[in-house]
């Protein structure tokens, strides 16, 4: 499984479409081995006039299957898209995410050697992600080949084997997926840093201006607010031997080690973290103040770590934002915005739905008192 990452507008599209034909280079060549099958876009190769059998039929043979062999794995592609009865009523009438199920299940049942994705599947939900994630890893086991297109690092960083870093068209990276996941995200968090430096040096020069408040130095100002006074240099995850991991489990012991750097003595500063799924559903946040916890003044180097007993994240791919705020939580002195990804994965404990496992117990109410009945 090979990842294209770059920002909005690098190119990571066109490419695909080179790939699949749509496109011609105009420069250079692509060459290809192998059956493709494609899902760039929203209801692409969908007819809105036709039902959604007759679509899962023009596309399958467009694709070149014969209609025996589009029988034998036409139940397969209602069931996995799981539109019941939907399958027989004009796909204009489709959900976005009505849509987005069917042309990925056509596109997973073709048979295909090599499988095209442009970051459809984030139209989903949490439920069906799930799903193509693990009929992706089935995919990718059996030796198809997928070239997909992702914003989220979890996802490049525990499927893919390979990756590419597109800017403007340009190849910054290519190599190993979690390297270059890295890379750009090392790229992200300075492109970041650089844009609120320079936001806070014209906020401090307009107020001055206004003579709102006293005279700051821009480098003063860079350096107390926006990444120099406290840089975080390294946030890792840890299993319950303290053994580093990329992937945390329902239930089981998980530990985030965030290392820092403190360039000059700082004053009760304020660590924090935010979780978010991949499709940008914020799911968990908190930080050392609202916990009643102060670091006291801090200088050099040093490690704070996030302990959970028990990971209540249920299975799924999140990111986490790691920041570092003065004591009042008004400045940053640095942040990794959703840079640090982690798939959790099933363990030995019942699973429920949505995002977390709460920590509770069921307790009936009878004549002969609260009895409780379990976790």
């Amino acid at each position: 499984m090979y990842a294209l990452v770059g920002h909005n507008g690098s190119g990571k599209s066109t490419l695909l479409r080179c790939i699949a034909g749509i496109y011609r280079p105009t420069t250079g060549s692509v060459k290809v081995q192998g059956r493709i099958s494609t899902l760039l876009e929203l209801g692409a190769g969908f007819h809105p006039d036709l039902t959604g059998r007759e679509n899962v039929y023009m596309n399958a043979t467009i694709l070149g299957m014969s209609k025996k062999q589009i029988d034998g794995v036409f139940d397969d592609i209602v069931e996995f898209a799981g539109i019941g009865d939907f399958i027989d009523s004009p796909v204009k009438i489709y959900s976005s995410g009505m849509y987005v199920r069917l042309g990925f299940s056509v596109a997973i049942h073709v048979d295909p050697e090599i499988l095209i994705i442009d970051e459809v599947i984030a139209v989903g939900d949490e439920e069906f992600q799930r799903k193509c994630f693990d009929h992706l890893a089935d995919l990718r086991r059996r030796g198809v080949t997928i070239v997909v297109v992702t914003h989220g690092m979890a996802t490049v960083e525990t499927m893919c084997d390979g990756a590419a870093w597109l800017d403007h068209g340009v190849l910054q990276q290519e190599g190993p997926a979690a390297d270059i996941a890295s890379a750009y995200l090392r790229r992200v968090n300075e492109h970041e840093r650089a844009e609120r430096h320079a936001e806070a040096v014209a906020a401090a020069e307009a107020a001055t201006e206004l003579g709102t408040v006293p005279e700051v130095a821009p480098e003063t100002v860079g350096e107390e607010w926006f990444g120099e006074a406290i840089e975080i240099l390294d946030v890792w995850f840890a299993d319950g031997t303290g053994e580093a991991v990329s992937t945390g489990t329902t239930g089981e012991p998980l530990t985030v080690n965030i290392s820092y750097r403190a360039h000059r003595s700082v004053e009760d500063p304020v660590f924090g973290y935010m979780i978010h799924t991949e499709n940008d559903t914020p799911v968990a946040g908190s930080n050392t103040r609202l916990s009643g916890i102060e670091t006291g003044k801090i200088e050099g180097d040093g490690v704070v770590a996030i302990k959970m007993d028990q990971l209540q994240l249920l299975p799924g791919n999140y990111e986490f934002t790691i920041g570092i705020n003065d004591k009042f939580v008004q400045h940053t002195y640095d942040r990794h915005y959703r840079s640090h990804p982690l798939a959790v994965r099933r363990g030995n404990l019942p699973i429920g739905v949505g995002f977390v496992e709460l920590d509770a117990n069921w307790i009936t109410a009878s004549e002969s008192g609260h009895t409780q009945v379990g976790p």
